[in-house]
């Protein structure tokens, strides 16, 4: 690890609301001697297309490090400027004006007017568009640009989560005319590093972007190490070959006890799903699904895979959202022989045969610890790891599974509910009807209200189970400092840390 200095955030101190009053841009502050940092994380991209590509791989890679939007979130979660200098909003909430930072550039060194940001929104808007977060810019009808400065956006309706969407990678904003099959495997964006290299299946470095228009990272480099194994992952930091873990295995914490090393935690919007079919067979019966959910211990499974280090939820929202409600755990607690009844009422009272596929890159405790439950009350269950391209083409795309687990690492996605084309193949008119409501609400306290009926709604329905939202963990190096520990899964603003020698 080599010595750098801690840089701010350019615009924490900006606070949204109706408008924004804007930082001046920094582009003053000189960078620190060469510095590398080399992080370990778990899941690695299978493309840096931002623009088309599912996962939240990409997002935790790309968004504020490389891309840029412009809003942003800063390290409490609070939604600021970023390439905007403020923005005024309408009375009636249909027209968002932005003016635009003096003296914006890309990695190339080529500047960032509002062209590009109107090509690269109209582009998330057209109906050819592959963007996986499209749906957040569903009320756009327009984006124009009056002068080089200004950003003008017309919705068709009230969305009261426009501005967190403009956070997100649907409003990453490219260079106009840049050619999408050059995405897959390069980035000119407007962040304050660029992708140097890419050792797939191993490694992404980043290097300190040299025409960054504002405050310039203080590292020359970090080198991302992808690491699935949690054993192989503890070793490369134990002996150096990395400074920071992220996603550490919670029971082996012990290992990095003493003055080397500190454990972070953080909050994170990860859910953890078990995900179920619900246009499969006899998984389509609510009281199957019902079943499913009383089979399962889940504050075992906290003790057992992360050595208690996550909480409960009863529904599809993380902690981190608005519209969390921790009562919701109260429906369908754990009760093995009210699971048997359910499935002697449905006709499988001699049992139950189902698949359950999940993802590599966790830990089998999980997956063999659901298999294990389900199994005590007569649901045999065959447990197959997929590599993540699997899993994302199979379930994600074809939903040709039963059930599944993954962590839903994005914030402020229940609206996923609401989609019957989602891979749970959940459909309701009521759940679609308040999400739409919520969507077009005059208040922030209207919208979480909604949200909240529909977080109900879908415990009710047993959609999935939701087995726990984890503690977000981060094991540093002794002099690494700032390093983000909030949904760091699906969002790691890199522009931060501070790192002295090691001792």
């Amino acid at each position: 690890m080599r010595v750098r200095r801690l840089v701010p955030l350019l615009l924490a101190a900006a606070v949204l609301a109706v408008a924004c009053s804007g930082a001046e841009s920094g582009g003053a502050g000189a960078p620190a001697a060469d510095t590398t940092l080399d992080v370990r994380l778990v899941l690695e991209p299978t493309s840096l297309d931002i623009t088309s590509v599912a996962g939240a791989a990409i997002s935790q890679l790309l968004l504020d490090n490389v891309y840029e939007g412009l809003l942003t979130r800063d390290a409490g979660g609070a939604i600021v400027p970023l390439l905007a200098q403020d923005v005024s909003t309408s009375p009636d909430g249909l027209t968002y004006t932005f003016r635009l930072h003096d003296g914006l550039t890309f990695a190339d060194g080529s500047p960032l007017t509002s062209a590009d940001v109107v090509w690269s929104y109209r582009n998330v808007i057209a109906p050819e568009s592959k963007n996986p977060n499209k749906a957040d810019f569903a009320a756009v009808t327009g984006v124009d640009a009056p002068d080089p400065h200004t950003v003008v956006i017309t919705l068709s309706r009230r969305d009261a989560n426009f501005t967190y969407a403009l956070t997100d990678r649907a409003a990453a904003v490219l260079k106009q005319g840049t050619d999408p099959a050059t995405l897959a495997g390069t980035a000119n964006g407007s962040g304050p590093f660029v992708i140097r290299s890419w050792q797939r299946g191993s490694s992404i470095t980043l290097a300190r972007n040299e025409h960054y228009w504002g405050q310039p990272a203080n590292l020359s480099g970090v080198v991302l190490h992808y690491i699935p194994d949690t054993t192989a992952a503890n070793n490369a930091q134990l002996t150096g070959e990395t400074d920071v873990e992220t996603g550490p295995d919670p029971t082996l914490l012990s290992q990095f006890q003493g003055p080397d090393f500190t454990v972070a935690e953080g909050v994170t919007s990860d859910k953890f799903v078990l995900g179920i079919n619900n246009g499969r067979g006899p998984l389509a019966d609510v009281r199957v699904r019902h079943a499913i959910r009383q089979a399962i211990d889940k504050d075992g499974l906290i003790r057992v895979a992360l050595a208690g280090k996550g909480q409960r939820i009863g529904s599809g929202v993380a902690p981190t959202d608005p519209w969390f409600d921790a009562g919701l755990t109260s429906i369908d607690p754990y009760d093995p022989p009210a699971a048997k009844a359910l499935l002697a009422e449905t006709g499988f009272g001699s049992g139950l045969d189902l698949t359950l596929v999940v993802p590599n890159i966790y830990s089998a405790r999980i997956g063999e610890y659901v298999a294990s439950q389900l199994g005590q009350v007569g649901i045999r269950v065959r447990y197959e790891p997929v590599e993540f391209a699997t899993w994302l083409d199979r379930v994600y795309t074809k939903a040709d599974y039963d059930l599944s687990i993954v962590d839903h690492a994005e914030a402020r996605d229940i609206g996923n509910y609401a989609n019957p084309d989602y891979y749970w193949r959940y459909s309701d008119a009521q759940v679609q009807q308040w999400a739409d409501q919520a969507s077009t609400a005059a208040s922030d306290a209207e919208r979480d209200g909604l949200y909240r009926q529909v977080a109900r709604k879908i415990s009710e329905d047993a959609v999935s189970d939701w087995l726990y939202s984890p503690t977000s963990l981060v094991v540093l190096r002794a002099g690494v400092t700032g390093f983000p520990t909030r949904e760091t899964n699906s969002r790691l603003d890199l522009a931060q840390v501070t790192a002295s020698a090691a001792q």
